[in-house]
C-alpha cells in the first residue's frame, strides 16, 4: 500500500503509551534517560519510548496511542523540542489521554498554556505542590487532571552502580565535594544558591584541613560514570533544593531583568534584587527534593544541605546536617561532620529511608502513574502480535534516523574541524531530504 493511502486512513488504535521525549546523542544528565526508561521497565502498559531528536517515524502517523506521553525534556528551553509533524499529530489525536510531564515550570508560561489547550492535554505531572495548583494551571489552562510529583526517584541502575563503585568511608579521599552551576539572576534567590554554597563554604572551610573538591562552574560539571565515580569518593557532599525562587508565570521579570541589563551592563545579583527582583521572590514556591539527594544516599554520602523542606523526604539531623544560609552556624557543621558515628548514622537513615525503603523508587512512581491511567479508563491489554506489529511500523527507518541523530549531536560537541565538517555534511543532509527522505 502507498504511502499516500497511508495517510488518507483512518489511524489505527493502539492499547499502550507513546511516550515522546528529547534527548540529544551526546553526553547529557543521566537523570533525563533513568525518568524515561523507567516506563518501560516498570509500566503495566506497553510503552513505545520516541526520541524527537532523531526526527519523526514516518508510519507513526498511521496510529494512534490510547495514551500520549510528552516528557519533560520536551519542553524545558523554548522553542519546545517538539517537531511541527510532532505537534500536529498530537493535535490530530484526539482520542488519546494525553498526559505531560513538566519541569522548570517557572518559565515560558504563555506558550505553555498555549500548548496543554492546543494539544488538548487531558493531565499534567507538576513540581508544583497542591496548594498552588488554582493559582497556576487551574487559572491558565483547561487541563482537567494535576498530580504532583518530584523531579526523580531511585532508579535500580543506581543502585547497582553504588555496589559496583561504593567505598568504605575510609577510602574516600575527598572531605567534602560539589558541583553545581550558576544560574541567572532572575530565577531569584533560591537559583543562587546552587554556587554561593560552594563558594562560601570554600571560603570558610580554607585552613582547617579538610580536602575539598567543590565547583559550580559549567566546564566543570561531570556526567555520567564520571559523576558517580566522583561522589562515591566523597565522605560528604554539599547541596540545596532544586527549583527557582521566583516564578515569572506572567513572562515579565526576564524581559524587565534584560533591559535593565542593558541599561547597566555588570549588574551584581544584589544590584538587580534591589532594583526589580525583590518584588516576585517567593511569589509561588518552587523547591523540590533533587535526584541529587537520591544519588547521596544511594551512594552512602553525608549530605551538608541548606535549611529547607526538601518535599518532605528529608528532616535535619535525621537525614542530613543542617547548614543555615547565612552560614551562622558553619563552625557546628563542621563539628558535626567530623563526627565520624553521627556521620554515619545521617547515612544510614538516608539509605534507609529514601533507598531501602523503596517509597522513592521508580517502581513505586509507576505503580502510581498506572493506577492513574486505570482510573482515567485506560486498558493495557495489548496481545503479542500487536505488541510486533506497532513496533515494526514505528521502527520503520530506524537506521536513518539514527545517522541523523549523530549527525545532529555535532551540534553539542566541541572538537577540531568541527566547522568543515558541518560545510561537508549540510548539502548530504540537504540532498537525502530531496529525495524524500523527510524524517533526516
Amino acid at each position: 500500500m502507498s504511502e499516500e493511502n497511508h495517510r488518507t486512513m483512518a489511524p489505527r488504535r493502539v492499547n499502550g503509551i507513546l511516550l515522546l521525549y528529547h534527548h540529544p546523542l551526546a553526553l547529557n544528565a543521566p537523570t533525563i534517560m533513568e525518568h524515561v526508561n523507567a516506563f518501560p521497565a516498570h509500566s503495566r502498559f506497553r510503552v513505545w519510548p520516541v526520541n524527537t531528536e532523531l526526527g519523526f517515524p514516518p508510519r507513526l502517523a498511521d496510529l494512534e496511542f490510547q495514551v500520549a506521553v510528552v516528557h519533560y525534556s520536551i519542553c524545558g528551553w523554548y522553542p519546545f523540542s517538539l517537531p511541527p509533524k510532532f505537534l500536529a499529530y498530537l493535535q490530530r489525536s484526539r482520542d488519546s489521554h494525553k498526559i505531560a510531564f513538566f519541569q522548570d515550570e517557572y518559565r515560558y508560561w504563555p506558550q505553555r498554556s498555549a500548548f496543554i489547550d492546543a494539544c488538548g492535554i487531558s493531565c499534567v505531572y507538576t513540581l508544583l505542590e497542591p496548594p498552588y495548583f488554582a493559582d497556576t494551571y487551574r487559572k491558565r489552562t483547561r487541563v482537567r487532571k494535576l498530580v504532583y510529583t518530584l523531579p526523580g526517584y531511585a532508579s535500580d541502575e543506581l543502585g547497582q552502580l553504588a555496589r559496583e563503585l561504593g567505598r568504605e568511608s575510609h577510602a574516600r579521599t575527598i572531605d567534602v565535594g560539589y558541583r553545581g552551576r550558576r544560574l541567572p539572576h532572575w530565577w531569584g534567590r533560591g537559583s543562587q544558591e546552587k554556587h554561593l554554597i560552594a563558594e562560601r563554604f570554600g571560603e570558610l572551610a580554607s585552613g582547617l584541613g579538610l580536602r575539598l573538591d567543590l565547583e559550580c562552574e559549567e566546564g566543570k560539571r561531570l556526567y555520567g560514570k564520571r559523576y558517580y565515580e566522583f561522589l562515591a569518593n566523597c565522605k560528604a557532599v554539599l547541596g540545596v533544593e532544586a527549583g527557582v525562587s521566583i516564578f515569572d508565570i506572567d513572562d515579565v521579570v526576564r524581559p524587565a531583568y534584560e533591559r535593565l541589563l542593558v541599561e547597566r551592563p555588570g549588574l551584581t545579583f544584589d544590584e538587580a534584587h534591589a532594583a526589580l527582583l525583590w518584588e516576585y521572590e517567593d511569589n509561588i514556591p518552587y523547591r523540590t527534593i533533587s535526584p541529587r539527594h537520591f544519588e547521596a544516599a544511594a551512594f552512602r554520602v553525608c549530605q551538608i544541605l541548606f535549611e529547607g523542606r526538601y518535599s518532605g523526604a528529608l528532616q535535619p539531623m535525621v537525614h542530613y546536617i543542617p547548614l543555615k544560609k547565612d552560614f551562622s552556624n558553619f563552625d557546628e557543621v563542621i563539628h558535626r561532620f567530623r563526627d565520624e558515628s553521627l556521620r554515619e548514622r545521617l547515612i544510614e537513615n538516608a539509605y534507609r529511608d529514601l533507598i531501602g525503603s523503596g517509597q522513592y523508587s521508580y517502581r513505586r512512581f509507576v505503580e502510581t502513574f498506572d493506577a492513574e491511567l486505570l482510573q482515567a479508563g485506560c486498558d493495557p491489554a495489548i496481545s503479542p502480535a500487536e505488541v510486533e506489529s506497532v513496533t515494526a511500523l514505528l521502527t520503520r527507518g530506524q537506521v536513518l534516523r539514527q545517522v541523523r541523530g549523530t549527525i545532529r549531536s555535532l551540534h553539542y560537541r566541541s572538537f577540531p574541524g568541527k566547522e568543515p565538517l558541518r560545510v561537508v555534511l549540510r548539502p548530504v543532509l540537504r540532498r537525502l531530504r530531496q529525495l524524500g527522505m523527510e524524517w533526516i
